[in-house]
């Protein structure tokens, strides 16, 4: 069966961050295969928008409060997603943010919340959702970034955190190998999201260091990058425990 066929009937999904970008664009793709979507972020009325975009499509959509950077309530959203949906298959950290900034203005302030929110928020949701994951042989899927893989200039707290999302898959995939859970990474290029059309160089940035990161084939749509999601997380993955996807227009070939 092809990713594009892969079906989550009777699944459940837990996606944070899913209020836009590839957030939004994956709780459509496992609706659209049926899965029941539990889809949480901060704000409520764009999660509204999102459940109601998926309507029509063969899964069912559900949403509730996250704040990443929040411990706490990482595990309320975990047990949330249980309770709705009597169970949990699949958790997709996809929850993040990226800000530039000159590395000597960040505050400690700035960089602790950069951490929170890049790596604390998978961690902490992984903790909480990993003992029922286990008994469903069910699987994370972590969304990093090919600033996890390569140094990003302007963003030392963010590729820090996001090399973190890489080093806290394979570390999850080692402790549990002898167990059905998989832990899996995607690590995206730019993609077409509404962070990128917002996000602002700081005064004095070398632009041409910004754009070290970019693909010469432009940015990627965010369904394409949930269509790997989607498959790492399908039965079709089977096999595929401890991986680190990258997925960038082949930005990071040459």
């Amino acid at each position: 069966m092809s990713a594009a066929g892969s079906t989550f009937a009777g699944k459940a999904v837990l996606v944070t961050g899913a209020s836009s970008g590839l957030g939004a664009a994956s709780v459509r793709r496992f609706a659209a295969g049926g899965a029941t979507v539990y889809a949480a972020a901060r704000d409520q009325a764009r999660l509204a928008e999102v459940a109601a975009s998926c309507a029509d499509l063969p899964g069912q959509v559900l949403f509730g409060p996250l704040d990443v950077a929040s411990p706490a309530s990482c595990r309320e959203a975990v047990a949330a997603a249980v309770e709705a949906c009597g169970r949990l298959d699949v958790l997709v950290n996809n929850a993040g943010r990226h800000d530039f900034r000159l590395t000597p203005d960040v505050t400690e302030e700035q960089w602790v919340q950069d951490v929170a929110v890049n790596l604390g928020g998978a961690f902490f949701c992984s903790q909480a959702a990993i003992p029922h994951l286990l008994e469903v042989a069910g699987n994370i899927v972590n969304v990093s970034s090919v600033a996890g893989v390569v140094g990003e200039a302007y963003s030392a707290a963010y590729t820090a955190a996001k090399h973190g999302v890489v080093g806290l898959t394979k570390a999850l995939a080692v402790e549990y190998v002898r167990s059905p859970l998989r832990v899996n990474c995607v690590c995206p290029g730019g993609m077409d999201t509404p962070q990128v059309h917002t996000i602002e160089v700081p005064e004095g940035a070398d632009f041409d260091l910004v754009m070290r990161i970019s693909a010469a084939r432009g940015f990627m749509s965010a369904d394409s990058v949930a269509a790997v999601v989607a498959f790492l997380a399908s039965d079709d993955a089977a096999a595929v425990h401890g991986s680190v996807q990258v997925v960038d227009h082949g930005h990071l070939a040459g």
